[in-house]
């Protein structure tokens, strides 16, 4: 292994200090109208900003969701490779969807294309190529790309990240300033305001409590009857129980997909035979930051509220949260 003097070592990252400060500084000469376009795209939508992409641009993408959520934003991060196995229910009609890709031709992320379009939500592009897949179908289009990145390589995300993240500040400083969020504001979306009060919940605050309301289904239910209840409730899943009202599983509109695709006839399916066994669950007891803690390890949107005799009380879905300031 080659030794590389100290004086080298430092004239290197000097050199990464200046390809990246170079990246960002670019980026000044590409707002135009489509960042007044995109704050108003955001602030008059009904919904939540969806921040999704792959890999390093996803880690990015993660990151602009927190400081859009933290400034008064409320916004979600969403695996565009969980996307294709249900997480994609998470995009509403009242949403707006900022698609992060330096290629503009991930593949998960076009996966995500023909919902985004067949809902007509705003798609917000991110991405280093305006001619790109990505690029041609976003409505409103922001250039990340840089001359180089800053690895020696050229191959790791280095520049082309740090542009993307500093395009996400921009937007977020945009939008918290449009919106008159105030230093009360951020203090009570912080650790010193109790995050917004939200680590105060707990899941019985915010839960769906209503039995006539409850997606609850028996597991000698036909998988038909199911399906109809599920889209009666609306609320995209079914609690499934035994004769003792005990939960036994867990059909979510992800779940149905896979089935219909799985089962020729479903026709002679019972609910049992095709549910998500032992789901995860929470007391009511709990604190509501616990069930996010759940949602984002295990990658799902909602669970199960049980007593303790793990009969079904309450469902808590990260819209919940959301809107209690937790998520």
């Amino acid at each position: 292994m080659e030794i590389i003097q100290k004086s080298t070592l430092n004239e290197l990252a000097k050199e990464v200090f200046k390809i990246e400060a170079d990246s960002i500084m670019k980026l000044q000469n590409r707002i135009n109208d489509n960042l007044e376009e995109a704050v108003e795209k955001i602030i008059s939508s009904k919904g939540r900003v969806i921040v999704t992409g792959m890999g390093k641009s996803g880690l990015i993408g993660r990151k602009i969701a927190a400081t859009l959520s933290s400034t008064g934003t409320p916004a979600y991060f969403l695996h565009p490779a969980e996307s294709t196995h249900g997480d994609s229910g998470i995009i509403t009609r009242e949403d707006v969807v900022i698609a992060i890709s330096n290629s503009g031709e991930t593949t998960e992320l076009l996966n995500l294309l023909p919902l985004i379009k067949r809902f007509e939500v705003p798609l917000i592009v991110l991405a280093g190529n305006k001619n790109s897949t990505l690029g041609k179908c976003a409505d409103i289009y922001f250039d990340i790309s840089v001359e180089k990145e800053a690895c020696p390589l050229g191959k790791a995300p280095t520049a082309s990240t740090t542009a993307t993240l500093a395009m996400g500040d921009a937007l977020a400083v945009c939008l918290l300033k449009q919106r008159g969020f105030s230093t009360e504001d951020f203090l009570l979306y912080h650790p010193s305001g109790a995050l917004g009060k939200g680590i105060l919940y707990m899941i019985k605050d915010l839960m769906l409590k209503d039995k006539a309301l409850l997606p609850i289904a028996h597991e000698n239910d036909t998988f038909i009857e199911t399906v109809d209840m599920i889209s009666k409730k609306k609320l995209g899943c079914a609690l499934v129980v035994n004769d003792k009202n005990e939960l036994t599983g867990l059909i979510t509109d992800g779940d149905i997909r896979r089935i219909l695709l799985r089962y020729p006839d479903v026709s002679i399916l019972s609910t049992k035979t095709v549910m998500t066994k032992n789901p995860k669950t929470i007391s009511a007891n709990d604190m509501a930051a616990k069930a996010l803690a759940l949602m984002e390890k295990h990658s799902i949107t909602s669970l199960a509220v049980c007593d303790e005799n793990n009969s079904p009380i309450g469902l808590i879905h990260i819209h919940d949260l959301l809107k209690a300031g937790v998520a």
